[in-house]
């Protein structure tokens, strides 16, 4: 039996192939989309509306990924029109393609109300060079100068990039709504950490969760402080976010997260999840004998080797640990001479 000292199942080993579906449960159905990065692949689902859909997140806006979404429309989803899209929060693989829904499809978002505030921000806001701001953040974590020199010179990543324009208009949902979608109702319940005002639904009628990117399997949601608000501490909204999810958690609900595969075993995932964060506090704490920037701290906190591809939410998870040690108390921190923030335990 799964449960907080069972173990997590996976009902499928098989994963939609491109411009295919899985059914998860009656009128749920499992979809797929590609990611240029190492995490390659975000989840989608559709519900059945009967005489239409409602899509759960979108994935990166492209021409691939708009050919992708037009084969699915005819193939899966049967011709039936999309009519509404819910997001479950702002990052560009699960946004990037509400706006094209909404343009070219007449779709209804539905999402926070930071999640289209972030977004829509976000798509207005076109660097062809790393901000002032971000600069100096970078050299507050301590990132690696050569990798500082090179990314001064270099266009960043822009969330317009991957984002279809969003036109004005969106419907909120907030903590302790209940919304109807495919012939069930549905509670919502705010995360944190991840991403501010992330929604999870929870269905009312049977045993599924539609989880975003607050709960994963076998992966840790990226925690990470920026530039934006660079005193904040996404840690403890996690931990938060995670004890009082705890509560609603049941061994038997279907888990339909952003990425991996579809779970069971919920109990035992939320103690997972925050104990790995207490275990990585931890280790960080003794690693910080010493002074030392978030980007010399990645060995204590992740265990193995980071390399170029992770390296930049490697460092802002590192720095929002550290300043979680820092806002509770257990670490002070100083600057350094090369412009970095060093941290040392009490």
């Amino acid at each position: 039996m799964d449960g907080a000292t069972g173990h997590i199942h996976y009902p499928w080993d098989e994963v939609p192939g491109e411009g295919e579906a899985i059914e998860v449960a009656p009128g749920v159905l499992w979809l797929r989309l590609p990611l240029p990065m190492k995490l390659d692949h975000v989840n989608v689902y559709a519900l059945d509306e009967g005489d239409s859909w409602t899509v759960i997140d979108t994935g990166f806006y492209s021409t691939r990924t708009v050919q992708i979404w037009e084969s699915l429309m005819a193939g899966p989803l049967q011709g039936r029109p999309v009519r509404r899209v819910l997001v479950t929060h702002h990052h560009p693989d699960h946004m990037g393609m509400a706006g094209w829904f909404q343009k070219h499809h007449g779709a209804e978002l539905i999402t926070t109300r930071t999640a289209w505030l972030f977004a829509r921000m976000l798509t207005l806001d076109v660097q062809n060079r790393p901000t002032e701001e971000t600069m100096t953040y970078w050299r507050r974590c301590g990132m690696d100068a050569a990798i500082l020199s090179a990314r001064a010179d270099e266009r960043p990543f822009n969330f317009a990039d991957v984002v279809y324009p969003m036109p004005l208009g969106f419907t909120r949902i907030r903590q302790g709504d209940a919304i109807r979608i495919g012939g069930r109702d549905w509670e919502v319940h705010m995360g944190n950490g991840h991403s501010p005002e992330h929604a999870t639904l929870w269905s009312r009628d049977d045993n599924l969760v539609l989880a975003g990117d607050q709960i994963l399997p076998s992966i840790s949601s990226n925690i990470g402080a920026y530039a934006t608000e660079p005193e904040a501490d996404p840690v403890a909204d996690w931990l938060e976010a995670c004890e009082r999810l705890s509560v609603l958690a049941r061994p038997d609900q279907l888990v339909l997260g952003g990425h991996k595969l579809p779970f069971t075993g919920l109990p035992l995932r939320m103690r997972q999840l925050i104990d790995n964060h207490h275990g990585a506090l931890g280790r960080l704490e003794k690693h910080l004998v010493t002074p030392m920037s978030a980007g010399e701290c990645f060995a204590p906190l992740f265990k193995r080797r980071i390399g170029e591809a992770e390296y930049g939410l490697a460092l802002v998870e590192a720095m929002a640990h550290c300043l979680h040690l820092w806002h509770e108390g257990r670490a002070e921190r100083s600057l350094r001479e090369d412009g970095a923030w060093v941290f040392q335990a009490v």
